[in-house]
């Protein structure tokens, strides 16, 4: 399944794509790009990666990016997730992307260990599973309460409950307290 982004932001993920397939970084695409491909496609503001430095730095990526593309060198420290990040500003747009380091985080490891290919902005994109962008917006939601992560779970829901282990999501959530939540948002769908 193609997801659908306004033309530019889809020309700015593939440029990044590329520019992280160049360098061979390991990396997978989240947040709402991975949520709009498992479940119904919404607008978004940023793409975000995480990637698996290893010994390289992130400015190597610099020379595969056009000059509209800037990285700022200086890392952030994300206060939800705890986690290192860098951001890459793009000229004339509020869209931008951001390069998260993977974790040490438990299921921010197994997270990545599982990524799947999937085709996209005609390349091979690395995503999270459908289950584990389940878990990982399950613990936006007890982080922010923001009400786009449990809409973005209830429309993966709505699209693929079917297809979801639900072992494999259940003992995450029972590790994060997460369960409560999950439980709310599936009563919350009406049978089909």
């Amino acid at each position: 399944m193609e997801i659908e982004a306004e033309p530019n932001q889809e020309r700015i993920v593939a440029t990044m794509l590329d520019a992280l397939h160049a360098e061979g970084i390991p990396f997978l695409l989240a947040g709402s790009f991975s949520s709009n491909y498992w479940g119904i496609p919404r607008s978004t503001r940023d793409a975000d990666f995480v990637i698996e430095l290893g010994g390289k730095g992130v400015l190597s990526l610099a020379k595969h990016l056009p000059p509209t593309m800037t990285i700022d060198p200086q890392m952030q420290f994300e206060s939800v997730t705890g986690t290192l990040r860098n951001v890459i500003k793009v000229a004339d747009t509020l869209f931008k992307v951001e390069l998260f380091r993977l974790s040490q985080d438990p299921h921010d490891q197994e997270r990545f260990r599982r990524r799947v290919v999937v085709p996209m902005l005609g390349r091979n994109v690395f995503l999270p599973t459908l289950e584990d962008v389940i878990l990982t917006k399950l613990r936006w939601c007890g982080y922010l309460n923001r009400a786009k992560d449990r809409e973005d779970i209830r429309q993966m829901l709505i699209v693929r409950q079917s297809v979801v282990d639900w072992n494999y999501v259940y003992q995450w959530c029972d590790q994060h307290d997460t369960r409560e939540t999950l439980d709310e948002i599936r009563r919350d769908i009406s049978p089909s």
